[in-house]
């Protein structure tokens, strides 16, 4: 991702600040869905970003340290596990995201939300499908949430250390469902995930 795509230019051109919207989590088995608001002011942004699933561990590592030194402008949502399985993955996933946006110091004129599912915000929105791809503010967002998820997931591996959380992030791989088929679930599992 070379340069700012064509919808953040044209809205910075125009003084906007934008926030880049994306969550991680969502299919996972298990833990919270974590999002990030990344707030962009102007084209001073030199950090070379992509979308988080396409970088290795130690490169998503070495953006997010450039992130917090040269752009740390941005917000952490959270949606817990118990709430994903009381209101549904997608409602604790907009929650979560409205929980960053809300928590950002600055207000953004314009959201960028990965994906093609508006949120209950007054503030004008744009959905873009696979955004993480192509806009800087959305790679940016979806960098940091993963980072931070994955922190948040090895230190909860360390109590449940069966499931392999550390390597398969509570997604479901074949390992994860075959610990899980011989310990049953964790306190941490969601109970609505059988229904995915």
């Amino acid at each position: 991702m070379k340069s700012f795509n064509h919808i953040e230019d044209e809205l910075l051109n125009q003084n906007k600040i934008i926030a880049g919207v994306d969550e991680v989590g969502r299919g996972s088995l298990m833990g919270p869905i974590v999002t990030c608001a990344f707030l962009i002011k102007n084209k001073e942004f030199y950090t070379e970003v992509d979308d988080s699933k396409l970088l290795s561990e130690s490169k998503r590592n070495k953006i997010f340290v450039e992130l917090m030194e040269n752009n740390p402008d941005f917000s952490l949502g959270f949606s817990s596990h118990i709430e994903v399985d009381k209101i549904n993955v997608l409602n604790a996933t907009k929650l979560a995201m409205l929980r960053a946006i809300a928590n950002l110091e600055a207000s953004p004129d314009v959201l960028l939300i990965d994906g093609n599912q508006k949120i209950d915000s007054q503030i004008s929105q744009i959905c873009i499908p696979k955004g993480d791809r192509i806009c800087k503010s959305i790679a940016a967002a979806s960098i940091i949430a993963k980072v931070v998820r994955d922190f948040i997931v090895k230190r909860i591996s360390t109590f449940f250390p069966y499931y392999g959380f550390a390597r398969n992030k509570g997604y479901g791989t074949k390992y994860h469902k075959e610990s899980l088929r011989q310990y049953g679930p964790s306190p941490i599992h969601r109970k609505s995930f059988k229904n995915r």
